[in-house]
Parts: C-alpha cells; structure tokens; sequence
C-alpha cells in the first residue's frame, strides 16, 4: 500500500496517475488501469483536454469514487473571477464528479493578478465546487503573492522537479509556506531511464532507474510525484516503489545531478523569467 503526503488538512497519494498528452480510449484505458492497480490519484487538466476520458476512466475502474483524490487544473485564460468559477463547473461536468479534490491554477495569467485569482479560487471552494486549492507554475514572488493573499488555505503547488532541474531555491519558499509539493515531469521524460549512475543506484536494490528515481522524490516528506505513461507494464513499474528505501547517501548523490538548462516543460508567454 502506497503512502500519503500530508501537509495544511489535505492528504495526497505519493504517486499519482499523470494524464498529459493522453487522449480518447487510450486515456480512459489507463485511468480504469492505474486504479485497478492501486493507483489513488489522477492527475488531470482543462489544458489537456481530456478530463471527460479521465472521468471515462473513473468510472470504468469500479473504484469508488471516495477513494480516488482527483486533482486538475484551470486554463490560466480562465484565471479571473467569474470565468474561473465557470470553468470548475465544466470540470466537474467533463469528469463526471460532484467535487474535485484539488484544484489548482495551471499556469499565471499575466493580464489577471494572482491575488484576484486566488480570490476565485478560494470562491470555488466555498461553493462546493472543490474540497482544496492550489497553484501551480509560481515563480517564488508570485507564490509569496497568492498565499498572503488567498482567502482559503493554498495546501499544494504543483512543479517540474527531477533529479536534473535545480528547484532548490523555490522548493525552500514552498517549504517554508508547509505546502505540499506535486512534481511533475518526474523522470524528466524518461531520461533518467538510461542514466547510468540511477541505473547503478536502483541495481543495488533490484530496481529500475526511473524506481529509483521515483523513489528519491516521495522518500521526500512533503513531495508526490505523478509520472505519465500509456503503457500498463509501466504503471505497474511506477507503483512499486514502496518496498525498498535509499539510503541517505543515495539521496544526496541523486540531489546533486543537477545540470544546467535542464528545465522540460516551459510558457514563456505565462512565466517569462523562472527563479
């Protein structure tokens, strides 16, 4: 049984189901498939478009839905009141749920403060539409910004983190704020698969270097991680990642495969100067 990350009420499955980049049948197949499998989190968007094939999903596992912590995120062009709300209701409706779990803002929208969307956020909230909010893709004063100006509790920020993305000034702000921290693009795309020093690390304990990988973020206290695939002989890999610990060492040498450059996923029409 896989453990939970529990920070500010909320508590949040250690690895997630990520959904980005699947579509259709193939989406709704392996949503059913990561629940069947013990899987507890689904990690969705309206960005992705295809929160109705998660909700698909959902719905085909048999898993009863208050077992299941659903997250997805607001189109940061429905970052302002009023729009934002609307779009949490088309949400629900795609995903064929009476409330999300978390819901978060995909990306800052440069033309709506970020105190005016926590604001509509956190009215969400209060209508029933989602049990916790949060945000995601803050560079460190936007995150300052909306957690001093959020009337509801920000419980969660959802980031890239891997082994080669050097997060730690921002990771030290979200700890110091005592939120959760979801990574995404976990195994930088898969290239920590053929690295060759995770590969040693995860043969010392009979694992694969993304296991170990995974390992070395959700052995953090604070941190879940939500890899995506679409094959289900990865789901499973993904899963089993709750057998083994590294050591402290292990850990270290992991933290400081930094290198430059090495951030995936980039809007520079949404945050045009990272941290």
């Amino acid at each position: 049984m896989q453990g939970h990350t529990t920070l500010k009420g909320v508590r949040i499955p250690k690895i997630g189901c990520g959904t980005w980049e699947l579509r259709g049948t193939v989406c709704a197949e392996i949503v059913a498939e990561a629940l069947r499998l013990g899987y507890r989190h689904i990690d969705t968007a309206q960005g992705y478009d295809n929160e109705t094939a998660v909700g698909d999903g959902i719905k085909a596992s048999g898993v009863p839905r208050d077992h299941i912590f659903v997250t997805t995120k607001v189109r940061p062009d429905f970052a302002a009141d009023g729009p934002l709300q609307r779009s949490a209701e088309d949400s629900l409706k795609r995903l064929r749920i009476d409330v999300i779990d978390l819901l978060l803002l995909h990306w800052p929208n440069p033309g709506v403060s970020i105190s005016d969307t926590v604001r509509a956020l956190s009215d969400a909230k209060r209508l029933g539409l989602t049990q916790h909010i949060g945000v995601s893709n803050l560079t460190i004063a936007k995150l300052d910004e909306a957690i001093s100006t959020s009337p509801e509790p920000i419980v969660a920020t959802q980031i890239e983190y891997h082994p080669y993305l050097d997060q730690t000034r921002l990771l030290a702000e979200i700890r110091r704020h005592g939120l959760a921290i979801i990574a995404y693009c976990p195994i930088a795309l898969g290239q920590v698969a053929n690295d060759p020093r995770l590969v040693e690390i995860g043969r010392g304990h009979g694992k694969s270097a993304v296991q170990a990988t995974l390992r070395w973020l959700i052995q953090q206290d604070d941190v879940t991680a939500i890899p995506r695939t679409s094959k289900s002989d990865r789901l499973k890999e993904n899963l089993s990642v709750f057998d083994f610990r590294l050591t402290r060492q292990e850990m270290d040498q992991i933290s400081g495969m930094t290198r430059p450059n090495s951030r995936l996923i980039n809007e520079p029409q949404w945050v045009p100067n990272w941290d």
